[in-house]
């Protein structure tokens, strides 16, 4: 039998049993009083006979006993830690009302005058108990199950194991969470106090009841000898170090030992342990020797349980169990940060990333954690560097101010990209290793199909990465993977339904989907939400009508109106267009479908967007996957197959912590595709990390592709869904996209560079910056936002180009425009930048959104095109319109707008560079994700399946069977 007692409100005990899973009904036993007889004093005081004789007179003269108002018995010393223990359990609770501390009691056999002494002081003081009772003959493993168990209990703020001592092996004393040990007897927490270090650990409830009875000594004990008779183990060390640091010295002997009689006569106090039955002479005792005897026991000899010094141990125990919880409710403060920073020594010339990532040892991720204030339960370990980081952060530090936000947005960029990543991780490390302020990166994880197909890795790079960077680029903690999952049950689900719909009576479906159990039918809950969403409000099976019946069982899907597509994370250019359902067990429901890449799922734009679990859960529900014949949208949570997604997706929530090459933090976390959806990493990884860098520090994120793209998505649609605003946006450029703007050839990935770039040429980075950098650095302003204009520089940079484009920068707008060298330095690199931002983001943003989604959708897209790309006017084919009405009709009209266009032009046309003028925007289509909540009009033809170029990375990349090490990415 297993019993679990909680303390009620007044102060009573209620049991319950938890055998074999069943529940008795509870009853209460209030505690009887502790009478005189219970209180008998051990401390005594050795005085000599009034005939003079050398056989001394034990009497009790110190700490008489007095019985209070309410039967319980105290002396001085009790009765000043009780007070003291109230006090701080007043002060608790005038800080957090709400908290109550909560002793746990672990025993084995029956309950002992020890155990009652215990709960009665817990009572007497106020803590809640809860009291777990096993066998008497249980096995260690069953202790350590019970003890496991209370340390991730966040309730239990104190463990006493009440067990014999032979079952407080070395093994259960170390399972025991040290902030819980209260009885201080775990290795740590004796370590703790031999090393003077107090501030975690707790002193042993029955040393501190010795020291206290012999510092009230009636003579001073000062510099005078304190024998311990049988003091071995934890108890012995614990009380001879406090002993000793209370000015006294200590000698310590045993029972059996020869020299005892002249080690007590030389005593001037004794404290004796495990004596039993044995007494000490009282001829041997000094005349004003202390004498206490201390019988920890689980006995119910009378003698041995109505010590004195168990009244005081019990209290002292109780203010272990106040201070433990006082402490933990600080740890639920913010905690500042001690981040130590991981050394660099750049090497010139630079070394390939993958050389220089594994050339660096990050620091283990739970150091990472405690050091920016996470807690262990915070966090769950992906192996040694990474590691899920829990929502309820957002819980502990909900009354935390948020840091500054940046974002890290870029111009036009080539098909070579500009480097936003590194600037994003070479700011944040310069922030924080360099300048010493707080900052967190939150990026993007990266799909595994450019991986291996032609961009490589996306960890940033040089001496400006996060690492390991192979666990960053592959899988990382399987977030992609689970999306993959959760999206392609869905295509299943729709599949089957279109089979079994197609081959079934309304009566056989009914019967299938609300099957008869033990012979009784009953809907889900998630059928009783079809339900009451078709406006049928009953919960009896039985009582539907044929009609009803009908309307319930038949999604009736359009297989022509079928938007969901599978996916795959994987570059493969022939799932673009496929044929389904051509065996002959699908009964020819054969359809015309597609794969696009993982990332580019709605699923993961809703990861990125959703603010919590139950936020997520909901936007799943709402995907809408097709249209009946009747025109209905038809969605998950029609499909039934919401709820199974969000356990597919119940860990993906959670941001992934890694770290920079110099030991700074960073959130992973979400991927979505930059042209049909938003392109930036997620919501919730920005509001952990904003409470976790404090008010001065600085969350630094990163928008895809351009600003015309990223950023005004990031703007207009994640900071809608998140209620955050940005404080300042860091542009990247390059002297080589600036060439290219400025009328420079044509740059094509895996071709060699034309002169152009390679050579100094002013006329091109001047036409570069006067075109297309001080229009992005307008359309940064058109939300009133400061712009940083930051060169990511490269060795074919010359410096009269660099400071060119700081020069133009500025007068284009910039706050300021700084050269940044952190692929080459890391951190260092950097610094300027930093301050820079550092400067930008401490002004009042006037931040504010392009449009008002309550604007038609037409005027939406016509804002965005004519504001942000320069275009003149919009076109739709009737395609377009015709869904803009069945949107508007359907009531999704008030949704934001995602542009689903080329990254390589402000334009449509990506060949046109600089700032095109003079164009019409068309748009050929335009789709909706509801559940992420945004429309996208799809402007010319865009691919969501990317595929191998002839020459893919992964002809480079390779794995030693020796060592286990990964060469080829980068």
């Amino acid at each position: 039998m297993k019993l679990s007692m909680i303390r009620s409100a007044c102060g009573s005990l209620r049991i319950h049993s938890a055998r074999s899973g069943s529940r008795v009904s509870g009853f209460t036993r209030r505690c009887p009083p502790v009478g005189p007889a219970n209180s008998r004093m051990i401390l005594r005081t050795a005085s000599a006979t009034s005939s003079g004789g050398t056989n001394p007179k034990l009497s009790v003269n110190f700490g008489k006993l007095s019985q209070n108002d309410d039967g319980f018995e105290c002396d001085s010393s009790l009765r000043e830690v009780v007070q003291s223990t109230k006090e701080a359990m007043l002060a608790l609770h005038r800080r957090n009302p709400a908290i109550q501390p909560l002793l746990a009691i672990i025993q084995a056999g029956e309950v002992d005058g020890l155990l009652e002494i215990n709960k009665k002081m817990a009572v007497r003081i106020g803590l809640n108990i809860t009291q777990i009772c096993l066998a008497k003959e249980c096995s260690e493993d069953d202790i350590v199950e019970e003890v496991l168990k209370l340390n991730e209990d966040p309730r239990v703020h104190g463990v006493y194991l009440h067990l014999p001592p032979a079952s407080l092996t070395t093994r259960v004393l170390n399972t025991l969470k040290p902030e819980k040990d209260v009885d201080g007897i775990s290795d740590l927490n004796i370590g703790r106090l031999v090393r003077g270090d107090l501030s975690k650990g707790f002193v042993p409830p029955i040393a501190s009841a010795v020291l206290d009875l012999l510092e009230k000594h009636d003579a001073s004990l000062e510099m005078k000898t304190v024998l311990l008779v049988g003091g071995e183990g934890p108890l012995g060390v614990s009380l001879q170090c406090l002993i000793e640091r209370s000015g006294m010295v200590v000698l310590k002997s045993h029972w059996s030992s020869n020299n005892l009689q002249r080690q007590v006569m030389q005593a001037d106090a004794l404290v004796l342990f495990g004596a039993g039955n044995m007494e000490v002479p009282p001829a041997w005792v000094n005349a004003g020797a202390a004498l206490i005897r201390c019988e920890p026991t689980l006995e119910t000899d009378e003698h041995a349980i109505e010590t004195g010094i168990g009244y005081l141990t019990a209290a002292y125990r109780t203010q272990n169990v106040v201070r433990s919880c006082s402490r933990w409710v600080q740890e639920q403060q913010y905690q500042p940060w001690h981040l130590h920073s991981l050394k660099l020594q750049p090497l010139t010339p630079v070394p390939s990333d993958i050389a220089i990532s594994r050339a660096q040892t990050p620091k283990p991720v739970d150091q990472l954690a405690e050091e920016i204030g996470l807690l262990p339960e915070e966090l769950e370990a992906y192996g040694r560097s990474k590691a899920k980081v829990r929502l309820s952060l957002l819980d502990r530090l909900h009354k935390q101010p948020d840091g500054k936000y940046v974002l890290v947005a870029g111009i036009t960029p080539t098909p070579l990209g500009e480097g936003k990543s590194t600037v994003t991780i070479g700011l944040v490390q310069a922030l924080s290793a360099h300048l010493q302020l707080n900052s967190f990166a939150c990026l993007r994880q990266p799909s595994q199909g450019p991986t291996f197909g032609v961009k490589g890795g996306a960890a940033g790079g040089g001496y400006a990465q996060v690492i390991p960077m192979e666990e960053f680029n592959l899988h990382l903690t399987g977030d992609i993977h689970a999306i993959t999952a959760a999206n392609n049950l869905v295509a299943a689900a729709i599949d089957a339904r279109m089979l079994h719909e197609a081959t079934q009576t309304d009566k056989a479906l009914f019967n299938r989907l609300v099957p008869s159990v033990n012979g009784a039918r009953r809907f889900s809950p998630i059928q009783i939400s079809r339900l009451r969403r078709l406006g049928i409000n009953k919960i009896d099976p039985a009582s539907l009508s044929p009609e009803e019946i009908s309307t319930f069982v038949r999604l009736d899907l359009d297989p022509s109106k079928i938007t969901w597509q599978r996916v795959l994370d994987t570059n493969d250019r022939f799932l673009r267009k496929i044929t389904v359902g051509q065996a002959s067990t699908e009964k020819g429901q054969a359809r015309e479908t597609g794969f696009d890449i993982a990332v580019a799922s709605e699923i993961m734009a809703i990861l990125a967007l959703a603010d919590s679990l139950v936020d997520m859960k909901n936007r799943l529900a709402r995907m809408v996957v097709g249209t009946s014949r009747s025109g209905q949208p038809i969605t998950a949570e029609d499909l039934g197959v919401s709820g199974a997604l969000a356990v597919l997706m119940k860990d993906a929530i959670k941001p992934t912590l890694m770290q920079t090459l110099e030991g700074t933090p960073v959130f992973v976390h979400a991927g979505p595709f930059a042209n049909i959806a938003h392109g930036n990493s997620s919501v919730l990884a920005d509001k952990l990390a904003l409470k976790l860098v404090g008010r001065d520090g600085f969350v630094v994120t990163e928008a895809g592709f351009g600003a015309d793209i990223g950023m005004e998505k990031f703007f207009n649609i994640k900071c809608r869904a998140s209620g955050l605003r940005p404080n300042a946006v860091v542009l990247v450029a390059t002297v080589r996209a600036l060439k290219m703007h400025g009328g420079g050839p044509n740059v094509s990935a895996g071709a060699p560079l034309p002169k152009e770039y390679i050579d100094e040429n002013l006329s091109l980075v001047a036409g570069g910056c006067r075109s297309n950098l001080r229009k992005q650095i307008q359309i940064a302003h058109l939300f009133g936002v400061p712009v940083v204009v930051a060169l990511n520089v490269f060795k074919t940079d010359t410096q009269a180009e660099i400071d060119l484009v700081c020069e133009i920068a500025k007068e284009c707008g910039a706050s300021e425009a700084v050269p940044c060298h952190h692929w080459a330095q890391g951190g260092r690199g950097s610094i300027q930048l930093a301050k820079a931002v550092h400067e930008a983001a401490s002004r009042t943003s006037d931040f504010q959104f392009l449009y008002n989604t309550e604007m038609p959708i037409v005027e939406k897209i016509r804002t965005i095109a004519q504001k942000v790309y320069g275009a003149d006017d919009i076109e739709l084919t009737p395609e377009a319109k015709a869904k803009i009405d069945y949107y508007n009709q359907q009531g999704y009209g008030s949704l934001p707008i995602c542009m689903a266009k080329t990254h390589l032009s402000l334009s449509h046309m990506p060949n046109k560079k600089g700032v095109p003028t003079g164009f019409v925007l068309p748009i050929r289509d335009v789709r909706a994700s509801i559940g992420a909540g945004f429309i996208y009009p799809l402007v010319g033809t865009m691919s969501t399946m990317p595929g191998l170029p002839t020459r893919p990375c992964f002809y480079d990349i390779d794995l030693d069977p020796v060592t286990e090490e990964i060469t080829g990415l980068f």
